[in-house]
């Protein structure tokens, strides 16, 4: 990363954070002795590592904790008697467990050496919609109390840890915000689209 002609720019986020970096690489240079693989492999060793990225980024076990908050929060703020709010909180543990099917698959294929990273895609696309839908969710089911953890309002009260507070809402505008680029990272849903629409499809 220190390499003369590698630089990186920060991108900041909607939640004023930059965790997200572009990498620029102009005429670098790599020596011998730093060479991974073959020759001009590079980008296949490239594709086969992010297929195994994407499929890290479905991230099923993050997504059935998450689930499970969302209940809480919408219990703790009694939205979840309203009867349509349990419906997308039905179908969103729906989405979550075929996820979790396709992962299982996924995994058998790849230990019986079949190739099955081809759908690496389907799971990263599936994956960071789900993780877009239960930050929002979260986000209606707290309410007014979901807005920004701010400093300031805690020291003057009215967004503190007392009675009749919903401070366990605090965090939730942040994660909303910052899930918004899961359908970007690691190739974008509308590209990943495209390559399942070849490779599986034909």
């Amino acid at each position: 990363m220190k390499s003369p002609g590698v630089s990186v720019r920060p991108i900041k986020l909607l939640d004023g954070e930059c965790e997200v970096n572009e990498v620029w690489f102009d005429n670098v240079k790599v020596p011998a002795e730093n060479l991974v693989g073959e020759e001009n492999k590079g980008w296949t060793y490239a594709k086969y590592l992010l297929a195994h990225e994407r499929t890290n980024i479905a991230d099923v076990n993050r997504a059935k904790r998450e689930l499970e908050r969302l209940k809480r929060i919408a219990k703790q703020e009694g939205v979840y008697d309203d009867m349509r709010f349990r419906d997308e909180i039905a179908k969103l543990e729906v989405d979550v467990v075929a996820l979790e099917m396709m992962v299982l698959r996924v995994l058998s294929a790849e230990k019986s050496g079949k190739q099955s990273l081809d759908i690496a895609g389907l799971l990263k696309i599936r994956g960071s919609e789900i993780q877009q839908r239960y930050s929002e969710l979260m986000m209606l089911a707290a309410g007014p109390y979901a807005v920004p953890l701010v400093e300031e309002a805690m020291e003057a009260g009215w967004q503190g840890d007392y009675p009749g507070s919903a401070i366990h809402c605090a965090p939730l505008a942040g994660t909303y915000f910052n899930m918004r680029k899961t359908t970007i990272y690691g190739g974008s849903n509308e590209v990943q689209r495209n390559i399942v629409s070849q490779v599986v499809l034909g």
